[in-house]
């Protein structure tokens, strides 16, 4: 991709699993990536690795393929929506400017490399960061500009 550097890039989530073998217990990392432009462009990915440095960059690559467009009204989003996945729920509300952008750590990710501003969130439901991202990705492609609607019911 020719916008490498403007891309914002978070690791939410670094899982560790064991595999017990003869040996001893052998380790292998999961790394759970978030990368966006702040324009509105948003992606995840999950990458799987012996080392956590790879597990990282596998995360961030796939996360680059993944990327998907979504609809904000300057540095907020444009009404109130619900995303769901797995067991994840997410509330996301618009809040004026200077309300800063208020969710806790899987969703305010995402949010941060949508380069949505202001809002407001609730996370309900699974905890599981994997659940959160996703249902936080579904709700932001849920949205939809008043005029874009009103273009559609004139047709």
């Amino acid at each position: 991709m020719g916008d490498g550097p403007t891309m914002i890039e978070k690791v939410v989530f670094i899982n560790r699993c064991a595999k017990v073998v003869k040996g001893g217990r052998r380790f292998s990392f999961a790394a759970l990536a978030v990368v966006g432009d702040g324009k509105g462009r948003v992606g995840i990915g999950y990458g799987k690795a012996n080392e956590v440095p790879d597990a990282i960059k596998k995360g961030t690559a796939n996360a680059h393929k993944h990327l998907v467009s979504v609809k904000l009204k300057g540095d907020t989003i444009p009404h109130d929506v619900f995303g769901e996945y797995d067991g994840g729920k997410v509330l996301l509300k618009p809040a004026t400017t200077g309300t800063g952008l208020i969710a806790g750590g899987a969703v305010r990710a995402v949010l941060e490399a949508a380069g949505v501003k202001n809002v407001l969130t609730k996370s309900m439901g699974s905890s599981n960061h994997i659940a959160v991202v996703h249902a936080t990705l579904n709700g932001l492609r849920q949205l939809r500009m008043a005029d874009d609607i009103a273009s559609l019911r004139k047709a």
